[in-house]
């Protein structure tokens, strides 16, 4: 663990830190080096080399078999409150985000009742929010039939984007759009800057496909082909490119689309993607009969198909991972005695994001660096948190001490989500957050100190994208 020792009493007052984290492995500028970390009123004040003798009211050395790493940014996480409380939770999942060394998330607007489909939705879930987080956290707004008329409204009253479903989202108070509706939400938003997050499954071709009553996970698999996320996928690349709109390709699972999405980006579609641990770790052929832990859509596909999710990770035509993380309780993650479709479909990982990504990473030979680059610097990018995503001179202290090397097995029962339903109980993974500090402290579980972010339109209308005020 990181040793910590008070500073010494005798400094100038305008010399000493409120923290000083050394360490002979910290990640800067891409590298991990031996540096120093000097804290001041939550911000990288500075950074030297090793043995620089920094001063702090705090002091921490780290061990030699840990790293600094900046805290990770999670976007795709659904904490389910108010309304459905009893799945997640503000205080539960913010507290599994930081016991996983994640310092940020962005909040999904379902599965919570209201969803955050108009301001005063935004306004309960804020309220739901306020005191009771444990890491920073921002909001997704929603596009849904008919709310055309709430979405320039939601930008001011500080969402980060709004996601949209092209197929049902599996509750009925969040309905899917078309393309057409979609399309012209985009352009609606065109000129603001503002995301839009699509869950890019084709209805048409999902209704077509066989749904048989199965503890067979072949048989749930066929009820989400490939060729649905494709089709989708094309319609979203094709609104991007006619509007202008910023347009973000949710949970990649095919990587039958890799392609596509790579073609667009050479032709200048601003079109982004992310993919999950999931569909990085798991595989269709070792799922069990009968494992609804497993179930979410898009499904896990095949082993071949992670590998080329890997692929298209490195070749920079993936550019993030995030959870997903979509828990439930177990009656509904359960439900149907193992029949596939009965059960809710969603998997809690935002506790065990960095050492599942890491542990498979690992094995194929990529460095940590570029896992944290897909997991913090890249998520923060995409939604212009300006201030996180790197251990730099002037951002955020968000920050996570990490034993890279160190081994540890899942228990499902001892996790911070709500719910002790995951699958990956059991399995054994390499990567230990030892510690994670918020705004240059560390997270106290019995102590909320998270913020609620939203973006700052002021940056966003000068830079291009939205910064974090809260």
């Amino acid at each position: 663990m990181p040793q910590a020792a008070a500073g010494p009493s005798a400094a100038a007052a305008s010399d000493v830190f409120d923290l000083v984290l050394a360490g002979e492995r910290v990640l800067v500028d891409g590298a991990f080096a031996a540096a120093e970390v000097g804290v001041r009123d939550g911000i990288v004040a500075q950074i030297a080399g090793p043995g620089a003798g920094l001063v702090g009211v705090h002091r921490v050395e780290l061990a030699d078999d840990e790293v600094l790493i900046p805290g990770l940014v999670d976007t795709h996480v659904h904490v389910n409150e108010p309304g459905r409380t009893e799945w997640e939770g503000f205080a539960s999942a913010t507290r599994a985000a930081a016991a996983g060394g994640v310092t940020t998330i962005v909040d999904m607007p379902l599965n919570s009742i209201p969803p955050t489909t108009d301001v005063g939705a935004l306004a309960a879930k804020r309220a739901a929010a306020l005191g009771r987080v444990f890491v920073d956290v921002g909001f997704w707004g929603g596009i849904v039939p008919g709310n055309g008329g709430d979405l320039l409204p939601l930008v001011d009253a500080g969402v980060f984007g709004f996601k949209c479903f092209l197929a049902d989202s599996g509750v009925a108070e969040f309905p899917p759009v078309d393309a057409d509706e979609m399309e012209r939400a985009m352009a609606m938003l065109a000129g603001t800057g503002t995301l839009v997050i699509v869950h890019a499954e084709d209805a048409a071709r999902i209704a077509a496909a066989p749904h048989p009553h199965s503890r067979d996970y072949a048989d749930f698999l066929a009820s989400r082909p490939r060729a649905a996320e494709q089709a989708a996928i094309a319609a979203v690349i094709a609104a991007a490119h006619r509007t202008g709109a910023r347009a973000h390709l949710l949970h990649l699972s095919a990587a039958d689309a890799l392609e596509p999405i790579a073609r667009a980006k050479r032709d200048g579609v601003p079109i982004t993607a992310e993919t999950c641990p999931h569909y990085l770790v798991l595989a269709a052929e070792d799922v069990p009969p009968g494992a609804t832990a497993y179930k979410c859509c898009p499904p896990i596909r095949e082993g071949s198909n992670r590998d080329a999710l890997w692929r298209g990770l490195e070749a920079d035509v993936i550019d993030l991972v995030v959870s997903d993380h979509s828990p439930a309780p177990a009656s509904l993650k359960l439900a149907g005695d193992g029949d596939f479709a009965e059960a809710w479909g969603g998997i809690a990982s935002l506790q065990l994001g960095l050492p599942l990504v890491w542990t498979e990473a690992r094995r194929r030979g990529i460095r940590l660096e570029r896992v944290v680059d897909w997991m913090s610097t890249a998520p923060a990018h995409l939604v212009g948190l300006g201030s996180k995503g790197a251990i730099e001179v002037g951002r955020a202290a968000d920050l996570a001490v990490v034993a890279p090397d160190e081994s540890f097995t899942v228990d499902a029962a001892a996790l911070e989500h709500r719910h002790p339903v995951t699958p990956y109980d059991g399995r054994e993974l390499v990567g230990v957050v030892r510690a994670t500090y918020l705004a240059g402290e560390p997270v106290d579980r019995g102590a909320p100190r998270g913020r609620l972010l939203r973006p700052d339109l002021r940056r966003a209308e000068s830079e291009g994208g939205p910064g974090d005020v809260a």
